[in-house]
């Protein structure tokens, strides 16, 4: 998950459990959104209704499971582009068109747009990098492909801080 902290105005601390529960309790189950309800005291509708609001606001990306790439036999890289600065919003539009893209950000640097592409191989991954070379302006493509896995974990705690427990709300 992703999101804008400026955004964080548009969050009560309702919304702020229920991030820091689908980060990393959301349950395996036929329904998990009851089931997150349920600690938090919000029927599954509202729940769902509450994710659905805070996607559309920017602040969640999205939910989902995150896998092992090496483990399903898939592969996964890191690609950092050169890209004119007047350029990076339609560079970013077509970028993330891909299912593959998982996620891309801006930097300041040469290098000025990096992204992660996992793909079911090695050819996927060419072809996609072909396809955004022939489809954009880039001026420069880098492709550092995983070797090993650094990043174990990234949550953001959102909760108030104020107990042990999620916030409740009328």
């Amino acid at each position: 998950m992703d999101g804008g902290v400026g955004d964080e105005a548009a969050m009560d601390d309702i919304d702020r459990a229920l991030l820091d529960l689908v980060q990393t309790e959301l349950p395996l189950a036929p329904r998990p959104f009851a089931q997150v309800g349920e600690r938090l005291g919000l029927a599954e509708a509202d729940v769902l209704d509450r994710l659905r609001r805070l996607k559309q606001a920017g602040i969640v990306r999205r939910v989902g499971a995150v896998v092992s790439p090496r483990k399903i036999g898939w592969v996964s890289t890191l690609v950092a582009c050169r890209v004119d600065p007047e350029r990076v919003d339609q560079f970013a539009a077509v970028v993330n068109q891909y299912p593959e893209v998982t996620h891309n950000y801006e930097r300041e640097h040469g290098y000025n747009v990096w992204f992660t592409l996992i793909a079911r191989d090695r050819r996927r991954v060419q072809d996609i990098l072909a396809e955004l070379r022939g489809r954009l302006e880039v001026r420069a493509l880098y492709e550092a492909p995983a070797q090993r896995r650094f990043k174990i974990r990234a949550a953001f705690e959102l909760g108030t801080g104020d107990t042990d427990e999620p916030a409740h709300g009328d």
